[in-house]
């Protein structure tokens, strides 16, 4: 075969490329041009299939549909796995005296009954592969093997670009589809005006619930695993409700200390105690006409349980150091991620407090139990990062589907920090399915600790909020943890979710008064954890947020 063939495939494969819009003809158009004037037969192109992670055959010419489903192969294995993962070109002289050739999609008889050659090429972009371009040819042939493979590389390089715009094109349109989703779904939902986004059935449902009772005086309790939205529902309902005028004022009943929590809620006299030099509203008071917002109510040690109870029945609040009743108009809106009804068996939650915010529980609906909801989110999340962080950043492809496959024990708090990661992450306009499977592979020891796999907090299956029953979160595409592992559920800010003065915890202290003393042990551990505030916690036996209030209130630098 002279050099003007060649040439002619070359030109013939660049006119077929310039008239198609579709990667399908133009890829098998390449190849019939292979088989037909240089009589490299049956060319196939081979695609990481980004729900498996192995490589399938995705653009083919000779090949029956049979023999392209089964021609798959793991990363590795066979010549054509071991061209992807080197990224080298290989040539086989005599398929029969090879032993890693697979014969897996094409039969031996099939092909002819003389000695078969086979030549596997990588595809690659960015000098990164992403597929594989392989082809038989008899191997008693006049043309030479080299000649062959320089040009099949130069056909690898206009398949790998044929991809390419492929993937700019999905990219692109796939910005335009999502954008248009979103607008859709802010006209159609019911919750999107006050900023819930997702068009889950689940979701709907707790949306529908809140918006029922929005109306009424009734105590409402949010029940729901932490980092699923239990505030902006909370806000929601006092948005929709007779209450909008007044205050809303949110109180995390997990985050503040027992012993400056009552202060906090009830206000204090002047003279209450050291300290207070003059009269303090509470914000039960703050939230006077409006909503009143308890965050982690599962948190409250008893005293105070028994003095929200009377606020509860009375409407009236006493401050700190007096003795006057104080009245009040406030709508209690309560939320946990604890089973109350676990906490009222072990005597650790009053039945009758329990039962008075109990009277209409509203269940929210874990991430992953929202079917179709994760890609919604996530072009959410990145559409307001690219506006914070100053980017035009597109998902890649496959991307999303990783992201909807994970289990997301963090829920939407996890999601929209990992969106944010990845665009700063990322050194190019397109965040690439890799850099998702990287930053994923980071988040998978993180899980929701006092969850069981199958209950959702108040100890009701998850399909009760709308789905079926998970496995547990991020465990379903994983092997299960070892014996005795163990995992710490981490909050968006760096802190454990859960109770953070629980002393039941092995190695974790009960709550106690800061001291000046431990300012050099603080500083310590967080050098010689690189200011990482959960491990260097866990290392002096305290929570995370037990070590935040003593920075702050030993003034620690963390710069």
């Amino acid at each position: 075969m002279s050099l003007e063939s060649e040439l002619l495939v070359v030109q013939q494969a660049a006119r077929i490329i310039s008239r198609s819009d579709d990667p399908e003809g133009a890829i098998q158009g390449i190849l019939r041009l292979l088989s037909q004037l240089l009589g490299l037969n049956r060319g196939r192109v081979l695609l990481v299939d980004p729900r498996t992670g192995a490589l399938g055959i995705r653009y083919a010419y000779g090949l029956t549909a049979d023999e392209r489903a089964r021609g798959r192969y793991a990363v590795g294995e066979g010549i054509t796995g071991r061209v992807f993962q080197t990224g080298q070109v290989e040539l086989v002289q005599d398929i029969d005296s090879e032993p890693d050739y697979l014969t897996r999609a094409v039969s031996r008889g099939v092909l002819p009954q003389e000695p078969v050659a086979f030549i596997a090429l990588p595809i690659q972009q960015h000098e990164q592969t992403i597929g594989v371009l392989a082809v038989h040819r008899l191997r008693q042939r006049e043309r030479p093997f080299q000649r062959d493979v320089a040009l099949l590389q130069v056909i690898a390089t206009l398949i790998a670009q044929v991809l390419r715009v492929n993937d700019l094109v999905a990219e692109r349109t796939a910005q335009l589809l999502s954008e248009n989703r979103l607008l859709k779904n802010r006209m159609e939902s019911r919750g999107a005006s006050y900023g819930i986004i997702g068009q889950s059935p689940a979701l709907h449902q707790a949306i529908n619930q809140t918006l029922q009772v929005a109306a009424t005086k009734t105590t409402v309790l949010l029940l729901g695993e932490s980092g699923t939205g239990k505030e902006r529902f909370a806000r929601m309902q006092h948005v929709a409700s007779k209450r909008a005028d007044g205050p809303f004022v949110s109180v995390n009943c997990a985050a503040i200390p027992a012993n400056l929590l009552e202060s906090e809620l009830f206000g204090h006299e002047k003279g209450a105690f050291t300290g207070a030099q003059g009269v303090k509203k509470g914000r039960m008071e703050l939230a006077d006409g409006g909503t009143l917002f308890l965050d982690e109510i599962g948190d409250l040690d008893l005293e105070l349980q028994a003095k929200l109870l009377r606020v509860l029945e009375y409407k009236v609040v006493q401050r700190v150091g007096g003795t006057r009743d104080i009245p009040v108009d406030v709508r209690i809106v309560a939320a946990t991620h604890q089973n109350l009804q676990e906490a009222v068996n072990d005597g650790r939650f009053r039945l009758d407090l329990f039962y008075r915010l109990n009277v209409f529980p509203i269940r929210l609906p874990p991430l992953r139990a929202r079917t179709g909801d994760v890609p919604i989110l996530a072009r959410h999340f990145l559409h307001a990062a690219n506006q914070e962080y100053g980017r035009n950043q597109v998902f890649g492809t496959g991307a999303l589907e990783l992201l909807e496959r994970f289990g997301w024990p963090g829920n939407i708090r996890q999601l929209e920090n990992l969106v944010k990661r990845a665009v700063l992450m990322s050194t190019e306009s397109v965040i690439r399915r890799e850099l998702i499977q990287e930053i994923l592979a980071e988040e998978e020891g993180i899980c929701q600790p006092g969850i069981s796999a199958g209950t959702e907090p108040g100890g009701l299956p998850i399909a009760a909020a709308g789905g079926e029953a998970a496995p547990p979160a991020g465990a379903s595409p994983r092997a299960p943890a070892p014996a005795g592992a163990t995992a710490v559920g981490l909050a968006a800010d760096g802190g454990v979710s859960g109770n953070p003065f629980d002393s039941s915890e092995p190695g974790l202290r009960p709550y106690a008064r800061v001291r000046h003393d431990e300012r050099a042990d603080i500083e310590q551990a967080l050098q010689r954890h690189h200011g990482n505030k959960t491990r260097a916690a866990l290392s002096l036996g305290l929570t995370p947020r037990q070590l935040r209030y003593r920075i702050v209130k030993l003034g620690i630098s963390m710069d």
